[in-house]
């Protein structure tokens, strides 16, 4: 992987977008993962400016501390970069006291979690529309376009995606190449929705290397009945997932209306 390329082609190709639609800068969403802490860091190399959103809800506190460590970094080494704190928990408990209870524990816990989201999502549009900024995205390529691993309209509603090419995998050796917190680097991967510990192996079932070597196995046309064992059990689990988050993932269908009837 020619790291040091791709890192400034993505900077070039975030500055020159920027440009051509007559923004600022950015903002973006600081989680404590690898994830917003490398495209935090890419976009800081742009040098336009860019605003680091720390938006807690019932967030766990080993989260909370390294997202901070890494905006103080971005701080510390980039004259373009502030930072802003949101706390979101008192706006998410005021509107989950609002809403009508849910029986089914397991729909809640996800409705709430995708809540969370869409929350955050609201508050960085907020700042870009004042600032005159654009949203950066920080999903990656699996998460994107392997299994949906996102909340649709949250995590998901932004408006450039400057690692969505790249796989998880590369995206570590990114982090390490700009010099991102060992701290960061070495955090097991979580969305932090759920508000306890639980990572994304825990949600997906398998880790990220595991699902990008499904995800290739599926470009190249495998089926399920070519594995067995533990690969078997993979190329299900990401067979699932990317047929679930389909909805997601393609453009959003309309209606076509014929028009001799217009």
């Amino acid at each position: 992987m020619q790291t040091e390329k791709i890192v400034d082609h993505i900077v070039i190709w975030l500055k020159d977008y920027a440009d051509k639609a007559k923004m600022k800068g950015f903002t973006i969403g600081i989680s404590g993962g690898i994830d917003s802490a490398v495209t935090s860091t890419l976009c800081a190399k742009t040098g336009l400016d860019l605003l680091c959103l720390e938006m807690p809800i019932h967030q766990a506190k080993n989260q909370a501390s390294r997202a901070s460590k890494h905006i103080d970094w971005l701080t510390d080494n980039f004259t373009n970069v502030q930072r802003q704190d949101v706390n979101l928990t008192p706006v998410f408990d005021s509107l989950v006291a609002s809403l009508p209870k849910v029986v089914n524990e397991d729909d809640r816990f996800m409705s709430l979690a995708n809540t969370r989201a869409r929350l955050r999502m609201t508050t960085l549009y907020y700042f870009a529309a004042l600032k005159g900024y654009l949203v950066a995205g920080t999903g990656n390529k699996v998460e994107d376009f392997g299994v949906g691993f996102y909340t649709k309209y949250g995590d998901g509603g932004v408006d450039l995606s400057p690692i969505a090419n790249l796989l998880k995998t590369e995206v570590y050796e990114m982090a390490k190449f700009l010099g991102i917190n060992e701290g960061v680097v070495q955090a097991p991967p979580t969305d932090g929705l759920w508000g306890d510990d639980r990572t994304d192996e825990d949600q997906l079932g398998a880790t990220y290397p595991e699902l990008e070597w499904a995800m290739k196995m599926n470009d190249k046309g495998k089926s399920i009945a070519n594995f067995s064992g533990r690969n078997r059990e993979v190329f299900a689990i990401f067979k699932k997932l990317n047929t679930a988050n389909q909805h997601k993932m393609l453009p959003i269908p309309v209606c076509m209306i014929q028009k001799s009837w217009l």
